[in-house]
């Protein structure tokens, strides 16, 4: 009984003792915030990834509880990811908000912005961020501005992959395509359309570096884990993973022997590489290679190409690179400037040994680091600063299924051993002992519990889209559910319907046309086919929101059903079977000025 009390005594002593831990650093985390003055040097930072991150933080650290100089952050989220994980996501290995960490948290002593910037005046040294709850901007004045903004996904000039290719770049896109991978899985599990239910089946992604293979392997592990739930409905034989990789092998930045290997693991685990192969153009439901091949699937994930972020692009007094990236001299600092730095994916950072530091996470936080001191040093006017010279550690790249390969110390690691080094070292730098014990419990129990499907749905509504489709290919077909209206931004389609089982051609539509509000007008089924004649470009309205628009606004209703009355007086008149398009613009009446 008394063991039992002493027992009770000590776990109790240990929790008191951990609640003082926490309230202490609570109270120390607060005690380092300070109010903003009007004399105080003010250093800003521009995003919220390593680069950002371990500036601030390299900052905080340096200028201790100093009063003169503010920092200030601004991102468009609040937390910081851990991208290095971010594949992890896709298969559920670890919880949605394991990877992330409150940017207010890492960062006690920085003013942090949720918001973006839409401005920076270089002369006035102000930089304007977007609006909050109130319609009116908020405006930062600063001594020292750090661009932190990496890398963006940029789909522009490949037809159809802003609409339907799935980027792969943050929390939000991998998300995104976990709840597509669970989607397709049970749509394909219904689905007796055997087109459809391979397309369904059917998983592309584009791009054989790093976040390419690590993505595809996640994406391969999981659908054909979580397949078995369906209790052989899908047989695993019926899916198909392919790697797309414009070169002759995968993973360029890794020597031959561990590229090979990994190529070797991934088609043992049925992942189908294909070399020398460009994605060139998307559909909603192929994906279209350079040589002209037609993939038909319902996912395509694209990881490249990556261009600098919108921002950087819109600045023309900044010294870029051909790559379109922010010139910076050895100390991290922009060539010609004396109060602007940029670390991080988006700036061309020479090397010590020759060319530009690659875009990776151990790069980017000893950027950051240096950025601070240089930065500490310019506010004290020293005219000495410390050059850039990290030459980097290794590569190290997971292929799924317990496996990775690893180039660490000039040793080349792959297998097992390397998928426990990959996870121990990134477990290691993952910020916050809570997160990394959280993280620790989710590999356990992933190791021994089968994946979990469950699909969150964030949005009710994707709302209104702009579509991309092929030559020969069908909007929609003669006898589909009336879900959508389309308006043609470029390009042309044709109308054809099927008549005494012959197909018969109606008519051709162009842009500024709009077709497909006769089936929901009328509560039925399409009347006709509508195919892609040349490449077109369309604006797709759900019924749903078409729905709420001519619900309140009895103009364009009126227009619509007059269009409506047209149509089915002139098919009646040609004994023809009314199509399910409008070939001029619905003509909204405008609603007569009122007096102020």
């Amino acid at each position: 009984m008394q063991l039992i009390h002493l027992v009770a005594a000590a776990a109790a002593t240990v929790l008191v003792g951990v609640l003082l831990l926490a309230l202490v650093a609570r109270r120390r985390r607060y005690l380092h915030v300070v109010d903003v003055g009007t004399d105080r040097k003010h250093i800003v930072v521009l995003g919220g990834g390593f680069g950002g991150v371990y500036t601030a933080k390299a900052l905080e650290q340096l200028l201790g509880d100093r009063e003169d100089v503010e920092i200030s952050l601004v991102n468009r989220e609040n937390y910081f990811v851990f991208q290095p994980m971010l594949p992890e996501i896709v298969s559920g290995s670890i919880g949605l908000t394991d990877m992330v960490s409150p940017l207010a948290h890492l960062l006690p002593r920085t003013n942090v912005h949720v918001r973006e910037v839409e401005n920076i005046d270089f002369a006035a040294k102000t930089v304007t961020l977007s609006p909050g709850f109130l319609p009116r901007h908020n405006v930062l004045t600063y001594d020292h501005l750090v661009f932190a903004l990496g890398n963006v996904t940029d789909f522009r000039g490949l037809r159809g992959l802003p609409e339907h290719a799935l980027p792969f770049k943050n929390l939000a896109d991998a998300l995104n395509l976990r709840n597509h991978l669970i989607k397709a899985l049970g749509e394909a599990a219904i689905e007796k359309d055997d087109r459809l239910r391979q397309q369904l089946l059917t998983f592309v992604v584009a791009g054989g570096g790093f976040s390419g293979v690590e993505v595809v392997a996640e994406i391969n592990d999981f659908v054909r884990g979580s397949a078995l739930d369906y209790r052989g409905r899908i047989d695993p034989k019926e899916i198909r993973v392919i790697l797309l990789h414009n070169m002759d092998r995968i993973l360029p930045e890794m020597t031959e022997k561990l590229a090979i290997f990994a190529q070797r693991k991934l088609a043992q685990r049925g992942v189908d590489i294909r070399f020398g192969t460009r994605l060139s153009a998307a559909t909603g439901e192929a994906a279209i290679l350079d040589g002209g091949e037609r993939i038909e699937t319902k996912t395509l994930v694209s990881t490249v190409p990556s261009s600098p972020h919108p921002l950087i692009q819109s600045i023309t007094t900044l010294p870029k690179s051909k790559q379109g990236k922010i010139e910076v001299d050895e100390h991290l600092q922009v060539k010609g400037t004396d109060d602007v730095w940029a670390v991080g994916d988006c700036a061309a950072i020479p090397l010590v040994t020759g060319g530009n530091c690659p875009p990776t996470a151990q790069h980017a936080t000893r950027q950051g680091e240096t950025a601070a001191q240089n930065i500490v040093a310019a506010l004290a006017g020293q005219r000495q600063r410390k050059t850039y010279t990290f030459k980097g550690l290794g590569m190290m790249g997971s292929l799924g299924h317990h496996s990775a390969v690893a180039q660490v110390f000039g040793l080349q690691i792959s297998g097992f051993l390397a998928w426990l080094m990959w996870r121990g070292i990134y477990l290691m730098k993952l910020p916050g002992a809570a997160r990394r014990t959280r993280v620790l419990l989710a590999w356990v129990l992933d190791y021994i519990m089968p994946p979990d499907s469950v699909q969150l749905k964030l949005s009710s509504s994707a709302g209104i889209t702009q579509e991309h489709f092929e030559p020969g290919q069908d909007v929609f077909r003669q006898g589909d559910v009336g879900d959508r209206i389309y308006i043609i931004l470029s390009g042309e389609a044709d109308v054809v319907q099927m008549r005494d089982g012959k197909e018969v051609f109606c008519t051709r539509l162009q842009a500024g046309e709009f077709f497909g509000e006769m089936a929901i007008l009328n509560g039925s089924v399409r009347s006709s086919t509508v195919r892609c004649k040349a490449a077109m470009d369309a604006l797709s309205l759900p019924k749903r929101e078409f729905g709420l628009l001519t619900a309140n606004l009895p103009e364009l209703k009126s227009s619509f059903e007059q269009v409506k009355h047209q149509r089915m007086e002139r098919d009646e008149a040609t004994d023809a079977a009314p199509p399910t398009i409008s070939h001029f613009p619905a003509p909204v009446t405008k609603p007569e000025a009122k007096p102020n």
